[in-house]
């Protein structure tokens, strides 16, 4: 029969460890699983916006037609 591997990581939340046998992982307890969810539901986490490449925006000077 197969163990089912113990992974220990540190709470996202609080950085307490937390096992992964624990119902709320990665999280240590219920209290840090709704913290993080309430900031995820008021927008405190977003995800950057693209940068713009520095090829697309610099000027292209090999192809000026200079006579």
């Amino acid at each position: 029969m197969a163990r089912k591997r113990l992974v220990k990581l540190n709470c996202p939340a609080c950085k307490k460890p937390a096992e992964s046998t624990n119902p709320d992982f990665p999280f240590c307890s219920e209290r840090c699983r709704l913290i993080d969810l309430g900031k995820w539901a008021s927008g405190g986490y977003v995800i950057s916006s693209p940068t713009q490449d520095v090829s697309d925006s610099a000027p292209d000077h090999g192809s000026s037609e200079e006579e």
